[in-house]
């Protein structure tokens, strides 16, 4: 059996033959953001085929919401500000770097991205570092880039991106 290209994240190797989800319940980073995922009821959706490209915000980025948001979020009754939320860090199609990388040059300088939600996301660049900006100003930094799953890929992210309420 050939051994796979993993990437390490949340203490996990994340397998690219496995799902998105099948993935990220092993993150210990990502605790907040599964548990999002299920009170939206989008599992099955981010098992489906895709292809996806998902902006994966870590706890700490969950943390820097202001206190009680998740919380308020992940209520019933709530479930669909939630999946808009979470639907706002999804891109139809397997987007790596180098894709990111090439739009951002044709764009020069900032490549803006529609969403699985509706909305837009520009991404961009400063020295090394790639960034995702929300349509409210609010900038996420990718800390691990391309970590290849079966339907898709993931982008860690340093902050939870917010649609235009």
């Amino acid at each position: 059996m050939m051994k796979e290209d993993t990437k390490m994240v949340g203490g996990a190797a994340m397998y690219p033959s496995k799902n998105i989800v099948e993935n990220a319940v092993n993150s210990k980073d990502h605790t907040t953001l599964v548990a999002a995922v299920k009170a939206a009821g989008l599992v099955e959706v981010l098992q489906s085929e895709g292809p996806f490209t998902v902006f994966a915000p870590t706890n700490a980025a969950f943390d820097k919401l202001p206190e009680g948001t998740v919380a308020t979020l992940v209520k019933p009754e709530n479930k669909e500000q939630l999946q808009t939320i979470l639907k706002y860090h999804v891109v139809s199609g397997k987007w790596n770097a180098k894709a990111f990388a090439k739009l951002i040059k044709k764009g020069d300088g900032k490549a803006m991205i529609k969403t699985v939600s509706g909305g837009t996301l520009t991404v961009w660049t400063k020295g090394n570092d790639v960034y995702v900006t929300d349509e409210n100003g609010n900038s996420a930094k990718v800390t691990i880039a391309d970590v290849n799953q079966s339907n898709g890929v993931i982008h860690v992210v340093d902050t939870v991106l917010l649609p235009k309420s």
